[in-house]
Parts: C-alpha cells; sequence; structure tokens
C-alpha cells in the first residue's frame, strides 16, 4: 500500500473539516483551495476510501473519514507536542492548547478570566469546546478539561482546582409572590426548577433535627442547562439549586437570595483538572494548570464585591 501522505496532507484534511470547507482551512494554511483539494483528494486515493462529503455549501466526514479523522488529530497532536518538547521552556509555553470545559464554569468563570491567561502566554492558541458532558480527551486530542468529581475515567490524571456547594436559592420576586419556604418539607408547595442530564440534581439535601435528609422534588420545570437554568430563576420561574459559582454574582447583586440556609448541607465537591498522562509536561498545558489554580484556587466568587 502507498504510503499515506505526509504532514500537510492530513492537516489539509483536518482543518477542512473543523472550519466545514477547502476555502477557509486555506486560508489558514496559506494554500489555494484547489491545491488543498488536491491534497486531500490525493489521501482518499491512497486509502481507497471517501474521506469528505462535498456539498457546494459544507464539507463533512464520511463514517470513514470520522475515525480517520481522529487517529490525524491524534497523529498532529504528537507531532506538535514532539517538537514543543525539544525547544520547550518552562517560560515560554506555545502552540495550541486544546481544552473542554462544562458551560456553567466556562460562561461565570473561566471566560472574563481568559484575557489574563492570554496576557500572560501570548504564543498559546485556545481551542476551547464549552460542553456539558464527558468528553474523551485522547480520542478527541484534548489536552485538558475541566469538570466537576467523581472522577469517571481512571485512566486520567486528575488535579483537585477547588471544592464548591450547591445553594438553594430564589428571586426576591418569586418569593414576594409565592412566599419563602421554612422547612425542606415546604417545597413541596414550591415551583422547583431542576437541571436535567446529570444524575442526582432532582435530590436536594438538607440538614433536619433528625439528621441528613436526601429530598427528591418534583420539578416544576427541567432543562439541561445550568445557565439558561440561572436566567430561570432570575426571572422568577421557581426555586433552584445551583453550583455557587454560577449564582455568586447574582447573590451579589441581589437578584437572587438563598433560601433553607438552616438546613443547607455544606458537602462540598471537588472541580477536577484532567489531562492524559504525561500531557502536564508540555509548557502550554502546565501554564494553563498554574493559570487555573492561581485565578480560581482560593473561590473568587466568595469575596465581596468591593
Amino acid at each position: 500500500m502507498e504510503r499515506i501522505g505526509d504532514r500537510g496532507a492530513l492537516e489539509a484534511f483536518v482543518r477542512s473539516v473543523e472550519l466545514g470547507g477547502f476555502s477557509a482551512a486555506a486560508r489558514e494554511l496559506k494554500l489555494s483551495p484547489s491545491a488543498l483539494s488536491k491534497l486531500v483528494g490525493r489521501l482518499e486515493r491512497t486509502l481507497c476510501v471517501r474521506l469528505l462529503h462535498r456539498t457546494t455549501r459544507k464539507l463533512t466526514p464520511t463514517a470513514e473519514g470520522e475515525l480517520f479523522l481522529a487517529r490525524c488529530r491524534r497523529i498532529l497532536g504528537e507531532f506538535e507536542d514532539a517538537e514543543n518538547e525539544i525547544g520547550r521552556t518552562r517560560d515560554r509555553p506555545r502552540g495550541r492548547l486544546r481544552m473542554h470545559v462544562g458551560a456553567g464554569f466556562a460562561v461565570h468563570q473561566l471566560v472574563p478570566a481568559l484575557p489574563r491567561f492570554t496576557g500572560r502566554c501570548p504564543e498559546v492558541q485556545l481551542d476551547i469546546l464549552v460542553e456539558d458532558r464527558n468528553a474523551d480527551l485522547v480520542k478527541e486530542d484534548i489536552d485538558l478539561s475541566v469538570r466537576p468529581g467523581p472522577l469517571q475515567d481512571t485512566s486520567l490524571v486528575a488535579r483537585t482546582l477547588f471544592e464548591f456547594e450547591r445553594i438553594v436559592c430564589a428571586s426576591p420576586g418569586y418569593l414576594s409572590g409565592n412566599g419563602t419556604p421554612r422547612t425542606p418539607e415546604d417545597l413541596a408547595q414550591h415551583r422547583c426548577l431542576v437541571v436535567s442530564g446529570f444524575p442526582g440534581r432532582g435530590t436536594w439535601s438538607f440538614r433536619t433535627p433528625r439528621g441528613a435528609r436526601s429530598l427528591e422534588v418534583v420539578p416544576f420545570l427541567k432543562i439541561n442547562n445550568a445557565d439558561a437554568m440561572l436566567r430561570l430563576a432570575i426571572a422568577g420561574a421557581g426555586i433552584v439549586r445551583l453550583n455557587e459559582f454560577i449564582v455568586a454574582d447574582a447573590l451579589h447583586r441581589g437578584q437572587l437570595v438563598p433560601v433553607l440556609q438552616d438546613y443547607h448541607v455544606t458537602a462540598a465537591e471537588p472541580m477536577f483538572a484532567l489531562f492524559p498522562h504525561q500531557r502536564h509536561r508540555l509548557p502550554r498545558v502546565a501554564a494553563m494548570l498554574d493559570f487555573l489554580r492561581d485565578e480560581f484556587g482560593a473561590r473568587p466568587w466568595r469575596a465581596t464585591p468591593g
């Protein structure tokens, strides 16, 4: 079998898929669209398989193309890692950092802080996936993932960044119109908002005179995005239980107020930085790990605004 080709052909294929077309990929790789198309076509002829569905509007990978794409990403990642290992210095991280972050933490904490990272590490190109799912870091060529516990994949290296709690709260408008619950049992008379898609999110824990109690709330409304749920709670849709780093700003502004604080269970959960073995030795990954610990290790959302 003829050899697959050089690094340039693999890059042409990967970026064509990621950018959805030959023209956009050609601009990035500083090639003509026709030259880039020929590189991908040569790959297909060598492999004796069609890698892309081509339409006038967009390129999408075939089933075989999806498999080849995952392998190409790993190969190209190894190329980049090898280059960085050869010429690396701890004070000069560079290259693409592919990172996976849950939506709530990304929107409310990481994104506002990212300009400080880019100022510190201007040669690092960030490629961030903001999604509420457990990504396969090796298959998807992800350098680093920030996600809450418990840890699912024991093949990954985990570093605890901080611990967080969940807060039961509602808007002043909702409480004014519907009353404030005085005991956990009162929640049965209220509109409870539940984030779906995660096990256990409809089970709220409280401390009672008879000991700790887990209460299965009846959801008035369910939605699979914590940020959307936050907006609903601020708008007065009901009572919600969300991570403290998501509701902190709304609490500081008075848009939400805590309820049932006397019954609150301070069960701290870890937020992890996860990465494949040895990946932390790369300067770009080490720099991001240091940044995450510096920025969020002290849980700045708990500070009273000045």
